[in-house]
């Protein structure tokens, strides 16, 4: 089997591959570089392909899935109290603002008098 090839992998590893692909080019990174970090990441996850001939299939390793979770959130937490207290005053703002929307008083419709016949 050459370097590279993907013969072994099953298709939910191949999925798995291509969604992680996707959102790494949607940050802008560069193709090549999204494909070989996406299947850096089954291979960690999986230990390598699971088709026939791949050897013994190994349980997930969710050590990936759960780093993530601890890296989630530090650009919040790099922000100031200020910037934050700012944001949460403006979002407040905005939904008082909706609201009053939603709650103006509306022109009702006349309705038609019930024809008998």
């Amino acid at each position: 089997m050459p370097r590279g090839d993907k013969s072994a992998y099953t298709d939910k590893q191949k999925r798995k591959a291509g969604y992680i692909e996707e959102s790494y080019k949607k940050r802008g990174m560069p193709e090549d570089e999204a494909e070989a970090r996406a299947w850096a990441i089954v291979n960690k996850i999986h230990g390598g392909g699971e088709l026939s001939g791949s050897g013994r299939g190994k349980p997930e390793n969710k050590e990936v899935y759960k780093k993530g979770g601890r890296k989630g959130g530090t650009a919040s937490a790099k922000r100031s109290k200020a910037a934050k207290t700012r944001t949460a005053k403006k979002a407040a703002k905005t939904r008082s603002r909706n609201k009053a929307k939603k709650s103006a008083p509306r022109k009702k419709k006349a309705k038609a008098p019930k024809r008998r016949g």
